[in-house]
């Protein structure tokens, strides 16, 4: 089998809280690669939100290791955590983080300016990222003229405009309605069906469900490992694999 693009290696975060130690993550050890659609999913306080940091090369592990494409991420330096995040990571937020400014062209072309690529294939690589998520001919908008879902499809374009390794999504539904969430899913599993790498962060097993693979956390523990379709890959007392409603916000 191919060289894993993300591996984590007896992954612990430890976070000390006054005279205690915070255990977010403990020994974790997981695979993911390239071309998986991979859900992490867990209850608040589970972990998932560390696991993201680490992948998104937010943070780096206080024991054990990360390996990105191969590359030990925890020793590396700001400045290259930095280069990598641009590089090889697209990253899909729950409120969009679009800049308020800059018009839907401009927000999408931002990773590459900071890429030194130069300004007409930057504004070709956007354009050519808007029209994947049907927004082409909005480019000249400003992010308040769009709807929740329509930001959305522009925080997706940014994310792929820099051609990244992978694309970590992190509740990105959050913030929609089902109908719009339904989209926005429907966009991400399309993403995977081209050969792109997704990695889903939620707690929400309706949205998990969409994913090929989940990894469920608790306590800061994987408790599971394996294929969407197995009923223990979901959180307890959450909403069914079957019930898939996108996100509502709640």
């Amino acid at each position: 089998m191919d060289m894993p693009l993300i591996e984590f290696r007896e992954v612990s975060k430890l976070y000390p809280m006054g005279d205690e130690i915070v255990v977010a993550a403990n020994h974790i050890s997981m695979q993911i690669h390239r071309g998986e659609f991979v859900a992490i999913v867990g209850q608040s306080g589970s972990g998932k939100s560390t696991c993201m940091n680490i992948i998104g090369c937010l943070d780096v592990p206080s024991e054990g290791s990360y390996l990105l494409d191969g590359r030990d991420v925890g020793q590396l330096g700001r400045n290259q955590l930095a280069d990598i995040r641009n590089r090889m990571l697209g990253f899909i937020f729950q409120q969009y983080n679009l800049l308020p400014k800059l018009n839907l062209l401009e927000n999408v072309m931002v990773p590459l300016l900071y890429a030194g690529v130069p300004l007409r294939e930057r504004k070709e690589r956007a354009l050519a990222a808007l029209d994947s998520v049907g927004l082409r001919a909005k480019a000249k908008h400003r992010p308040n003229q769009l709807s929740g879902g329509q930001q959305q499809r522009v925080s997706i374009a940014r994310a792929l405009v820099g051609q990244p390794s992978v694309i970590l999504a992190d509740e990105p539904t959050g913030a929609l309605d089902s109908k719009t969430g339904r989209e926005v899913l429907k966009i991400l599993q399309d993403l995977n069906a081209q050969g792109n790498t997704v990695v889903l962060i939620t707690h929400d097993n309706s949205i998990a469900a969409t994913a090929k693979r989940i990894v469920r956390l608790e306590d800061g523990c994987v408790v599971y490992d394996g294929p969407a379709t197995d009923p223990n890959a979901f959180v307890r007392g959450g909403m069914a694999a079957g019930q898939v409603e996108g996100g509502d916000g709640t």
